[in-house]
């Protein structure tokens, strides 16, 4: 709980001077899915085509943050939602700095992304679902995550023996399951032209 000599500090810079300086408004896109559903690969691809249009981009990873902001939680449902609180909190300061920040989170839980959405203004939290079926995320399993948690080794994995909970009204689905990335890529920035996030690319010259 904040204590009462806790005072929000108001800087002179503020997010709207960040955004114009920046060239395109800041927002918080958040890719959910399965374990292997294509989040992080997606949102690293984005990031890519938004770095070379010269945006401010940022992705948040849920292996990388793991390493260092939430490496005290584990992966039972209370830790779970203080992992996602925490880094809807942390793209929150993302967001007032002006940065387009891409979160790569399973984020299982309707109502923990709920409460993300909840911390920013309408329109600022745009949910991609990454939609991929369980079969074709146990082909990806590289660290042979799903095998494990099949035999009953892996406690509480998303899919196997603890929900995921689909999203309802998502922003945008993307079907990593079936689209190529540069498809995927291509939807997400379509999605953020037509919100006017960032402007549309000029055409290319002839």
């Amino acid at each position: 709980m904040v204590g009462t000599n806790v005072v929000w500090h108001h800087a002179t810079v503020t997010r709207v001077r960040r955004e114009l300086l920046n060239g395109h408004k800041s927002v918080i896109l958040w890719f959910t899915g399965l374990s292997g559903a294509g989040k992080s690969t997606l949102a690293h691809g984005v990031e890519e085509h938004l770095h070379q249009r010269g945006c401010r981009t940022y992705v948040l990873d849920g292996d990388n943050v793991r390493h260092g902001l939430c490496a005290d939680l584990g992966f039972s449902a209370t830790d779970r939602q203080e992992n996602i609180r925490r880094i809807g909190e942390t793209a929150k300061l993302f967001l007032e700095a002006g940065v387009l920040v891409l979160t790569a989170f399973i984020s299982p839980f309707r109502d923990d992304r709920a409460r993300v959405r909840k911390l920013v203004p309408h329109g600022e939290f745009l949910e991609i679902y990454c939609r991929c079926p369980l079969d074709v995320c146990e082909t990806r399993d590289v660290k042979g995550l799903y095998k494990r948690a099949r035999a009953g080794e892996i406690k509480d994995f998303t899919g196997i023996s603890s929900p995921y909970e689909e999203p309802v009204a998502p922003e945008l689905v993307v079907d990593t399951g079936m689209l190529p990335l540069e498809d995927s890529v291509a939807s997400v920035i379509a999605m953020l032209v037509e919100r006017g996030v960032i402007r549309a690319a000029p055409p290319a010259a002839s």
